[in-house]
């Protein structure tokens, strides 16, 4: 993980009508690396996520992926440099109206113009990259566990083969197998695809499980970032009792019972 950041955000300010989320917000992240980004609720931790990817557009800053200024760019260039990521958002938001094997297929028509034979081969393979049964492509959103939805989401994120993947709280309403199940998919993925992973979470046991580094966001801004490990030495109140409280030490545990 050397070299440029593959994500660049520099004062960037986030506001909706008087309430002002983030302020002069600054964070990079590295080509290959797992970036868990954490903080109390109201911080704007899901609205970053949306702002890099352009559903959200801030009053101010600057956004660079792959070297590219965001705001810079035309329609096309844009284009381009979308397909290079995918998103998963909270709970999978699938199109209900569509199969799953359909959802998976949207990124495809719209920017690659398969074959329909093709698209289907490649979809069934993309949900078995996830763990799902080929069965599950020609079910509704419906039709699912949460637990299969998000995995489906997941697969519809990697259907164009991305280098970058953006999750919004994969593993809440999990039950605690099914989260860890569900983080070990992502590693998993991560290391054999080469993948960056920017991960919005409030999941302890993810960030210690898979993230190489922590971004906390506090007072509109990213506070500090490091390893989990350099979270123990913050002084500031959230981080510590986020980060050293009873769930976290509970987490550390876990951690270490699963290594020994």
């Amino acid at each position: 993980m050397t070299g440029d950041p593959i994500i660049a955000v520099r004062g960037l300010r986030n506001q909706f009508g008087a309430q002002i989320v983030h302020d002069n917000l600054s964070l990079d992240v590295q080509r290959g690396e797992v970036l868990g980004i954490v903080g109390g609720s109201g911080t704007g931790k899901s609205v970053l996520l949306r702002t890099i990817v352009g559903l959200n557009t801030p009053k101010a800053g600057e956004i660079r992926v792959f070297g590219e200024d965001l705001r810079a760019l035309d329609d096309e260039a844009r284009r381009q440099i979308e397909r290079r990521w995918g998103v998963l958002f909270q709970d999978g938001a699938l199109f209900s109206s569509l199969t799953v094997a359909q959802n998976v297929q949207v990124a495809m028509r719209e920017h690659l113009h398969l074959p329909q034979a093709l698209m289907d081969e490649l979809a069934a393979l993309k949900l078995a990259m996830v763990g799902l049964p080929a069965s599950a492509g020609a079910k509704y959103p419906s039709e699912l566990s949460g637990g299969m939805r998000k995995r489906a989401g997941l697969a519809r994120a990697l259907a164009l083969d991305p280098e970058i993947v953006f999750l919004d709280e994969p593993t809440a309403g999990l039950d605690p197998i099914g989260a860890a199940a569900f983080d070990d998919l992502v590693k998993q993925l991560q290391e054999t695809l080469g993948l960056t992973v920017f991960l919005v979470t409030h999941d302890l046991d993810s960030l210690y499980a898979i993230c190489d580094r922590v971004a906390v966001l506090a007072e509109r801004h990213v506070l500090v970032t490091g390893s989990v490990a350099d979270m123990m030495h913050q002084t500031h109140p959230w981080i510590r009792e986020y980060f050293q409280g009873k769930r976290a030490r509970a987490a550390e545990a876990a951690r270490q019972r699963s290594e020994s």
